[in-house]
């Protein structure tokens, strides 16, 4: 077994187990935090099947943008969690038919194999000498990305712009148990609202506290 295997079982096994703990974590926050590790394994995956593009897209986008705000929207809202573990059992048997299910089509996939007798046209240039010239990945997804599918990518950018202006509402939403403060009344605030001077009575007469004074305390004086 040479390096990049060892690496693939390695990468592989350490992705297996958080995405199993993404599933069973009692804490919404660690789950998450299980989640950016699967992610980062999954772009060592990648790497290693020379697919550069995939995996620092993964990197940048899941890892870096989407993964960090589910765990900002995590940590702020206060998520019930004995309400939620309420309806577990309840849709397990339909969550368990789903993953059932899913297994058998990858199995099936997997166990079949990928019957690739030759190399796809598209997956090389020839040049006027003759010669092989394989394409970049990066260049060959962003050609293909901004020609063929500019309209898709357009819309999904659109759309994690309005989860991402969703997230921020949910999290700055007036709540009992947060401090808000609303901006228009610190701007039509007054001096006087700020520092309200009272007057009050002695409760002993000035005779009466000087003459309880030591003699070093009236030289202070």
């Amino acid at each position: 077994m040479d390096v990049t295997t060892g690496l693939f079982y390695l990468f592989a096994l350490v992705l297996l187990f958080a995405a199993f703990r993404v599933i069973t974590a009692r804490n919404p926050v660690h789950a998450v935090l299980y989640l950016m590790l699967a992610f980062s394994q999954a772009a060592a995956v990648w790497l290693l099947l020379k697919a550069e593009f995939l995996a620092i897209t993964l990197v940048l986008v899941y890892l870096g943008a989407v993964m960090v705000l589910f765990l900002f929207v995590v940590m702020m809202l206060d998520v019930n969690m004995d309400a939620v573990r309420r309806g577990f059992w309840k849709h397990f048997p339909l969550a368990a038919t789903v993953g059932v299910f899913i297994a058998l089509e990858m199995a099936a996939v997997l166990m079949g194999g990928f019957r690739l007798t030759e190399e796809p046209k598209s997956a090389a240039l020839v040049n006027a000498a003759g010669q092989v010239i394989q394409p970049s990945n990066t260049k060959a997804v962003g050609k293909l990305l901004y020609t063929e599918y500019l309209y898709p990518l357009q819309i999904a950018a659109t759309i994690l712009l309005v989860a991402m202006i969703a997230a921020i509402a949910l999290t700055l939403r007036q709540r009992k148990d947060s401090k808000h403060i609303n901006p228009a009344l610190q701007i039509r605030v007054k001096a006087s609202d700020r520092v309200t001077l009272v007057k009050v009575a002695a409760t002993r007469a000035a005779t009466e506290v000087a003459a309880t004074q030591s003699p070093v305390e009236e030289k202070k004086a």
